[in-house]
């Protein structure tokens, strides 16, 4: 595999509940190589979600090692995890959180604009990338006048916007029906790959996940 992007090393997370301990993460071991697309398989309540909040650095709270394009973010403060968390993470979530009250372009011009592009180019990457999704007759509209699908392909074009080394997913298109699911997959896979990020993206679908790279099934907090 070539150099990892992302790389954890004994990652635990437990939560207290009154008496109880509940070991979500029990110990994982994850390395994905510059470039390479992984999916995440297990059911849900497998750890998933807490898997990829641990290494978005969106949360405290766990043990062991991540490094990140060769950082390490384990002692990093709140500070530190926000600086690496803007120059080498992109998010795509099951809902696209877009922002309603900006349009398609505006969605994507303002990650850039908080990275420190200037506006001219911001824009002009933005109408790239929703273009290359098909989106090109649909840039002034804003998230109530896009589809399902449309909103969903904002939302990948907006974490690839400042070039990530990394991509994380959590389960990008849950929220869309089948067909629409794998058009999106498609487009979303294909401009990574052309970005030449990489991605690691979680999900419950094995026929989605049989069109990435490399697939890791985690069950019961542990990589399979």
């Amino acid at each position: 595999m070539s150099e990892a992007v992302l790389q954890t090393r004994d990652l635990r997370r437990r939560f207290t509940q009154g008496d109880v301990t509940i070991e979500v993460l029990r110990g994982v071991d994850l390395a994905v190589g510059a470039g390479e697309i992984v999916a995440l398989l297990g059911p849900s309540g497998s750890g998933k979600s807490t898997l990829l909040q641990a290494v978005g650095l969106l949360e405290g709270g766990f043990e062991g090692s991540i490094r990140i394009a060769g950082r390490e973010a384990a002692n990093l403060d709140n500070d530190g995890r926000t600086e690496l968390r803007r120059d080498a993470l992109g998010f795509v979530y099951q809902f696209h959180h877009l922002l309603p009250d900006f349009n398609a372009v505006e969605n994507v011009v303002l990650p850039q604009l908080i990275h420190g592009a200037e506006p001219e180019a911001a824009r002009e990457r933005a109408e790239s990338l929703l273009t290359a999704l098909g989106l090109g007759k649909r840039l002034d509209h804003r998230p109530s006048k896009l589809s399902g699908g449309e909103q969903q392909r904002v939302a990948v074009a907006r974490a690839l916007a400042n070039r990530p080394p990394l991509v994380l997913a959590d389960e990008p298109t849950g929220n869309l029906d089948e067909a629409t699911a794998d058009v999106v997959l498609a487009e979303f896979l294909s401009l990574v790959r052309g970005e030449g990020s990489a991605a690691l993206v979680a999900t419950h679908n094995e026929r989605l996940a049989s069109r990435m790279d490399r697939v890791v099934r985690l069950h019961e907090g542990v990589l399979a």
